[in-house]
């Protein structure tokens, strides 16, 4: 299926907010973490106007001040404490079991490549049994809270030849973007995970509000 990668469009699946419908347990899980810090809690909506990576800026939005070493890793362990309670509840985004399998059967490859831990991300995956569509599964390895574009450059290397050039990132991040720009890919972005539609449109790539509507502009700009 590699191979075909170089002929054919590759799709690079990102996972919380795009494949995962996780969204509200991720606010709800910072909001644990906001409370047991006693701040405030946030809304849906004021989490999308702020987010950003690395994500002690997200917070600095938040308080007003960058948080120190110690308050970040504190509130950082809450947060991956409570989504974890919080993520069983969670379902796959509505259509990604027949998105992806379509991909498949036409002839197409496609990966995923996650800022969630790479020890928690595989397991999960392979629980929702969508595991067996992707020819890599890679997750964050490292300290939380950074950017994207190293483990992008990383996953391409070891998806082998699949071809940067043609492959397409679809996420709900700006930081999705701004990935697959460091490795020469292009993006989609989708409204639905942890970012506003103007902050996503920001970014001068196509931003659309369903993953079928992001499928089809992958195909059709991915070369």
């Amino acid at each position: 299926m590699a191979n075909r990668g170089k002929h054919r469009t590759h799709l690079v699946w990102d996972w919380n907010g795009t494949l995962l419908d996780d969204i509200d347990a991720v606010v709800g899980a910072t909001n644990a973490a906001f409370a047991e810090a006693g701040l405030a809690p946030i809304t849906l909506e004021r989490y999308r106007e702020t987010y950003c990576v690395p994500i002690p800026r997200f917070y600095e939005r938040l308080l007003g001040r960058l948080p120190s070493d110690a308050e970040w890793e504190r509130m950082d362990g809450i947060f991956h404490r409570h989504y974890t309670e919080r993520r069983a509840a969670c379902g796959l985004t509505e259509g990604v079991e027949d998105l992806l399998g379509r991909w498949l059967r036409a002839g197409h490859s496609q990966s995923l490549l996650s800022m969630y831990g790479h020890d928690q991300l595989v397991p999960t995956v392979r629980e929702y049994g969508i595991e067996p569509h992707f020819v890599r599964v890679d997750g964050r390895t490292g300290p939380s809270g950074g950017s994207k574009a190293q483990h992008m450059e990383r996953h391409f290397a070891k998806l082998g030849d699949v071809d940067p050039g043609r492959a397409v990132v679809i996420g709900d991040a700006v930081d999705d973007a701004v990935a697959a720009a460091h490795v020469g890919a292009r993006a989609v972005l989708y409204t639905g995970g942890s970012h506003s539609r103007s902050s996503l449109e920001a970014v001068g790539v196509p931003v659309v509000d369903t993953l079928a509507e992001a499928v089809a502009v992958a195909e059709s700009i991915g070369g």
